[in-house]
């Protein structure tokens, strides 16, 4: 069975960031977390971070959809340079 909590050091595996940008997460309040035992461990419940994942994927969509790849602003996409010429 599955763990329900997960440490920093997985949360950081899991996203690939370091330790200390997982605790930055925690401790701001993004990723909700609980303090355990007697050196106040902190632990992550994977549901939460599961919650997180999703509400970065769901901001990463709205952010592309208004920051086109490419477009300046005041700039139609008609305009826009194409794909190939981004890479050329």
């Amino acid at each position: 069975m599955p763990s329900r909590f997960l440490t920093l050091a997985d949360v950081s595996e899991t996203l690939n960031i370091s330790a200390a940008q997982a605790y930055a997460l925690v401790r701001c309040g993004d990723l909700p977390a609980i303090k355990v035992g007697g050196r106040g461990q902190w632990r992550i419940e994977a549901a939460e971070l599961e919650n997180y994942i999703s509400r970065m994927y769901a901001q990463t969509r709205e952010f592309v959809a208004t920051h086109p790849f490419g477009i300046e602003p005041g700039v139609s996409a008609d305009q826009a340079p194409s794909p190939d010429a981004l890479h050329g």
